[in-house]
Order: C-alpha cells, then structure tokens, then sequence
C-alpha cells in the first residue's frame, strides 16, 4: 500500500507506545512519516483517578487470584458497581467472577452470556451493573455517563508466547540480534492497555476510576513506559482516595 498511494494518513488514538511510533512504523514498515501527537482535550487530572493497590502480589504467584478478588470488592463497593472489570483470559474472568459475585450487592454480567451488543445494551440499562469481560471488551466499546464509572484491569495485557504467530515473532526479533520482549512485547502491551482503559473516559463529562491489579507496573523497570504511556490520570495507592473520590 504504501509503495503504491503517494500519501496515506494514519490516525489513532492508540498508535503510540511510550510516547513514541517506533513500534507502529516497525510493524508497519514505515521507514520514513511526518508524527504527529495530538493530545486529548479531555481533563484526565479532574475526570480520571488511577488507583495502584499497594502490596499486591505478582500475576504468577498463587495468591494473586484471592488477593485482586478482595481489591475488586473493595474498589466496586466504592464505585457502586458501574464497572468493567477486564480480564486477560477466560479462566481469569470466570474465576474472579466467581469469587467477586457473591461477595457484592450488584448485579454481575459476564462476557459470553449474550451477544457483545446484547450484553451492552443490558448493561447499560441495568443500574449499578458489573460486567467481567475479556478480549473483545477491551475495545471498540462505548459506554458514556455514569453507567461506566470504573475500569479494572486484572493483569498487563501481555501476548500469551504460546500462541504460534506470538511466538514465531518473538523467534525471528531474537533470531536477528533484537529483543523481542521489550521490542515487541512490552509495546504491543501498552497499547492493549491503553485501549482497555480508554473504555472510561468517552467524553468531556464522564468521570470515574480505573485500576491496575498487576504490581509489575509500579515494582519493574518496564512499568515506567506503561504509566509513560496512559492518560495524565491522578495516582493513588490508597483506596481511601478512590472512596473519596466518587464520595465527591
């Protein structure tokens, strides 16, 4: 295509990893482009809070699964439901499920009872709502006012290595002398991230919370581009902050 169209225009809000193309255009092999970073009119410092749970144990530890369970309790009991909580598999998504359900006064959804669309519409219809969802949920999804008011990302959204065109990527970037984990895993990462946390703010008057179950944002060095790459949001680690913020 792009030896063929003498101009192409490529836009998206998601196109960036660390505040850079360089990922993009490698995929794309784009040699050469004019960039340009436009960035959001919306608030995030007002309409926005990131919460951060302290002490959170790593993703592969066993007691991860218990201990984002309590912290989806507590942040859903501070947001009154409202909430998608976005899940990196299916067996992660029933579980949590599972062990959230009956521990809250709001009515739960789950991605596959239903069409995408049907799901959706049920959800929005239905007050104080929570809906644990996966893959298609993390985008292409719009949920406006108040009927959204909180994001919950279990894990980072890191490619499962096991899938064979994950994998054959990740062989041929490390075959060539690259580092296919932070060339190509890191940022395919962020961008997942930032369109699952881009299901929140839709317009100029949403406001709300969202949440990053996964320490590794905060306890490894390549946390700095993840929190590099997502809205200006307020950061807490406190989940008095979150009570207060939907108090207000």
């Amino acid at each position: 295509m792009f030896s063929q169209i003498e101009t192409v225009v490529l836009t998206s809000a998601t196109l960036t990893s660390a505040g850079s193309f360089k990922f993009i255009r490698s995929r794309l092999g784009v040699d050469q482009a004019a960039e340009l970073i436009a960035e959001s009119n919306y608030d995030y410092g007002e309409q926005s809070l990131l919460y951060l749970p302290p002490k959170m144990p790593d993703p592969r530890d066993a007691g991860f699964q218990q201990a984002a369970a309590n912290e989806i309790i507590k942040i859903l009991n501070a947001s009154q439901g409202r909430a998608f909580v976005l899940c990196t598999s299916y067996s992660q998504m029933q579980a949590l499920r599972e062990m959230v359900e009956y521990q809250i006064e709001f009515p739960v959804l789950m991605q596959g009872e239903g069409s995408r669309s049907g799901i959706l519409d049920k959800f929005r219809a239905t007050p104080n709502a929570v809906l644990f969802a996966t893959s298609s949920f993390w985008q292409g999804v719009d949920v406006r006012g108040e009927a959204l008011s909180c994001v919950i990302i279990d894990k980072l959204p890191f490619a499962v290595p096991s899938d064979p065109v994950i994998g054959a990527r990740q062989r041929y970037i490390d075959n060539h002398g690259g580092d296919s984990f932070n060339g190509y895993s890191v940022p395919s990462a962020i961008i997942a991230l930032k369109q699952g946390l881009g299901r929140l703010i839709r317009s100029a008057t949403d406001r709300g919370a969202l949440s990053i179950l996964d320490p590794r944002i905060v306890t490894k060095g390549y946390g700095q581009q993840f929190l590099k790459s997502l809205p200006p949001a307020r950061i807490t680690r406190k989940i008095e902050d979150v009570e207060q913020f939907f108090a207000e």
